[in-house]
């Protein structure tokens, strides 16, 4: 006879544990073992959460090199019924070798699950029967478990889940999280019912009256735009470091329906405008995909959204500062510019539409389309196509947390009819998905991809763009990082393009995250591994540091709400002169837009940010060193940002690496 020693790791997540009965078979290339039971355990049999379980299996022989485990989970005494979220399980041999076999997966029903081991394997690496089975069944399961769906025509596709319980367990969230992100929507929303604000229809009295409702949560920076939200400088700095970078670009020529003059605007030491635009000093902000969108009613009231044009200057004191305003796309009598010589109050009514416009721009196209939309692809398209042993999935797969059932979440509760976003913004669900389907029309490869973004746009001079600067550089360490992962597995070029299941995800992901639309550069396969660590770098990217950016700063930017109107109840002015409060939203919407932004940004209870792994997928020492300096790395840039953030007037806090998540999870 011959021992294998068996170390079963059950997770330290709350309700991890279970009290069924659990049976493990080793299955090896020269045979494999009986089943036997766990007996290393607590009273009952119960393997607590963040248990380590001993236990020996017996084999008359050798078996050879494990391939893989057969775990089983039955019910103890047939009444009692509970899921079990094993770690792992690592096996000595009687030879002296070790074996692991990463699991992180919860069990709830009484089938034969199998896990393979540890070593990360491609599809033309698999040289046994049983390896070759077993990948080809688990991928036939997935693809019946993780099925597309359309959710509207035009915009990505989606997972088919009528409701969170109808996912499946291994991306569901976490207890705690659960727990809280319940809590967190009852509280917020209860404490509003009870001040009286959240059913009240009435307009403000004064915008200063808002005060009533923003002192209950406050931040350091939602304090500052209180304060500033009236100033052009703090206007325009919001277009680099608030919530929506995404928008502005150098301006090189003016567009034909926005023909601002020299006469009209007043620019540092009497230059032209041609002459500024000619130095890269200019800069334009047009939110053409808002033009005559769907709007809807909000208590009774015809809702209004602009889609503006802004011209803004960057002077020699590297302030942005507006200097035109068009509200209209339309050239008209009834659409005037505005500019910074009109009236105060015309001039800062004419910057509350364009910050109400924003608000849309940011929420469908920037925030919803280009991160949580383009997320879920990459997550259903891994989890349909690429097995646990590949390496691919190992690198990947805790850049999907959560982000299936916030998405899920997001559809029925958010943008859907009704929905906390939909019924306090100013377009309906048809107009949401009109400015969906115009941003995924423009939508290209590089705008995704922050360094050819950037270049694209014309901002790489640009002075005090914090998004940029901390952009690009984790962009460089998360790119480093993928090209030491996956140069470990890909030795040329002819690997990347021989391994079908690679190939199968991104052509997935081309037909159903990006409608396989032909000219955006958004690639359909790879041939290279420069270009398989580009694309993987991008997907990194977008479920981390592209999300926080557009993220986390949603109510420290939106909570005062003059600064961020989500809707606007009177038409813009069609002359100068207008009435404010009757304009902004009512009480009930004002209360209810800080609610959802309020949830929206709020920090998750179990985060696991950029960089961490506590799920232990790979077993290869390169993989894992590289894991360690990608940490260092990350490390050493939060550690830059916060000495930089000492000096700024607004610290820039949305990319540091300690802050943000791994994925999409709020």
């Amino acid at each position: 006879m011959v021992d294998y020693k068996v170390t079963v790791f059950t997770t330290e997540q709350i309700s991890a544990g279970t009290f069924n009965n659990v049976f493990i078979k080793l299955v090896g290339t020269d045979g494999e073992s009986e089943s036997e039971k766990l007996k290393d355990t607590s009273f009952l049999g119960h393997i607590p959460a963040g248990s380590v379980c001993n236990f020996t299996i017996s084999c008359p022989v050798s078996i050879g090199e494990l391939l893989l485990i057969e775990i089983q989970k039955q019910n103890f005494l047939w009444l009692i019924r509970n899921a079990w979220l094993p770690a792992k399980v690592k096996v000595q041999s009687p030879e002296g070798k070790t074996y692991t076999f990463p699991i992180y997966r919860w069990i709830t029903d009484d089938k034969v699950h199998r896990f393979r081991e540890g070593k990360a394997l491609r599809v033309f690496d698999e040289t046994h029967h049983l390896g070759k089975f077993n990948r080809k069944k688990e991928l036939r399961m997935r693809e019946e478990v993780y099925c597309w769906d359309v959710y509207a025509e035009g915009i990505p596709h989606t997972i088919k889940a009528d409701n969170t319980s109808s996912l499946p367990p291994e991306v569901h969230f976490s207890f705690t999280k659960d727990i809280v992100f319940r809590w967190n929507i009852l509280t917020r929303g209860v404490q509003m019912r009870l001040r009286g604000y959240y059913g009240n229809k009435k307009n403000w009295n004064d915008i200063d009256d808002i005060n009533h409702v923003f002192w209950s949560k406050r931040t350091a920076i939602s304090d500052y735009v209180q304060k500033h939200w009236k100033e052009d400088a703090f206007f325009g700095y919001q277009f680099l470091n608030g919530v929506n970078p995404m928008l502005i670009r150098r301006c090189t020529a003016l567009p034909e329906n926005f023909r601002v003059t020299d006469e009209m605007v007043s620019l540092h030491g009497q230059c032209s405008l041609e002459d500024e635009m000619k130095e890269g000093n200019i800069f334009l902000c047009n939110y053409k995909c808002l033009d005559e969108v769907e709007l809807q009613e909000i208590d009774g009231k015809k809702q209004y959204l602009m889609a503006p044009l802004v011209l803004l200057h960057k002077i020699p004191d590297n302030k942005l500062m507006p200097i035109a305003i068009r509200l209209k796309q339309t050239p008209a009598d009834d659409n005037p510019i505005f500019l910074p010589t009109d009236s105060e109050y015309d001039w800062l009514m004419a910057k509350m539409f364009v910050r109400s416009a924003n608000f849309h721009e940011h929420e469908y196209s920037v925030h919803l389309l280009r991160t949580h939309l383009l997320a879920e692809v990459f997550a259903v398209s891994l989890l349909r196509n690429v097995p646990m042993v590949h390496p691919l999935y190992k690198l990947l797969k805790l850049h999907t947390r959560y982000t299936l059932q916030i998405n899920v979440l997001a559809r029925l509760h958010l943008i859907s009819e009704g929905g906390v976003l939909s019924e306090n913004s100013a377009c309906n669900r048809e107009g949401m998905i009109t400015i969906l389907k115009r941003s995924m029309s423009t939508m290209t490869y590089s705008s995704l991809c922050i360094p050819d973004d950037i270049a694209e746009r014309g901002l790489g001079a640009v002075p005090n763009f914090y998004y940029r600067d901390d952009g690009l550089r984790l962009w460089d360490i998360i790119h480093s990082f993928v090209q030491r992962v996956l140069s470990y597995y890909y030795k040329n070029d002819d690997e990347v393009q021989r391994d079908t299941e690679l190939q199968k995800w991104i052509l997935d992901i081309f037909e159903h995250g990006f409608l396989s639309q032909a000219g955006t550069g958004i690639p359909e396969k790879l041939s290279t591994i420069h270009e398989l660590v580009k694309y993987v770098t991008m997907v990194i990217f977008t479920c981390s540091a592209q999300h926080a950016a557009v993220n986390d700063g949603q109510y420290d930017y939106g909570a005062w709400m003059p600064n961020t109107p989500t809707t606007m109840q009177l038409p813009p002015p069609t002359t100068k002169g207008t009435t404010m409060v009757e304009t902004i939203p009512n009480i009930s919407t004002t209360v209810k837009g800080m609610v959802a932004m309020w949830l929206l940004s709020q920090p998750p209870s179990d985060f696991v940010a950029l960089g961490d792994y506590p799920e232990e997928h790979f077993n290869e020492k390169d993989p894992c060193e590289a894991i360690k300096d990608f940490q260092h790395e990350l490390k050493k840039l939060s550690a830059e940002i916060r000495v930089r953030n000492t000096s700024l007037e607004i610290p820039y806090t949305y990319m540091d690496p300690t802050e943000m998540e791994n994925s999409v999870t709020i």
